[in-house]
């Protein structure tokens, strides 16, 4: 069984920056493509960004495209969003994901999820 530990998030004004943090344990690390989902108050769950076993396939929508970036250490366990110039629109729970296939993972049907971390940008 996997398990997703989410922390990072916060409270931070428009045009900050924060790290979000996920934590991998009870799988084979490089077995699942990781993804971070968001999802704001009366908003449908988003995929916010995605990334291949071996890294190589990364996935933005364009609402964060060129302000977010997702990453994997594969030697910790840990997979991160870092998020730059945030916006209030970003202020959602943000959710740590993991599937054996890419296909679940984009059509927002990962088999595991982690808690969720709230972030809240002012503005």
């Amino acid at each position: 069984q996997v398990k997703l530990v989410e922390s990072g998030g916060g409270l931070v004004q428009a045009g900050g920056s924060l790290r979000l943090s996920c934590a991998v344990s009870g799988g084979t690390f490089n077995s699942y493509v990781m993804a971070w989902f968001r999802q704001a108050p009366g908003k449908e769950r988003e995929l916010t960004a995605s990334i291949s076993r071996q890294g190589g396939i990364i996935n933005y929508p364009d609402s964060v495209k060129g302000r977010f970036t997702i990453s994997k250490d594969s030697l910790k366990n840990m997979v991160y969003l870092q998020m730059n110039s945030l916006k209030p629109e970003d202020t959602a729970v943000y959710y740590c994901a993991a599937d054996q296939s890419l296909g679940a993972v984009l059509n927002e049907r990962p088999a595991y999820w982690g808690q969720g971390t709230q972030v809240t940008v002012s503005s």
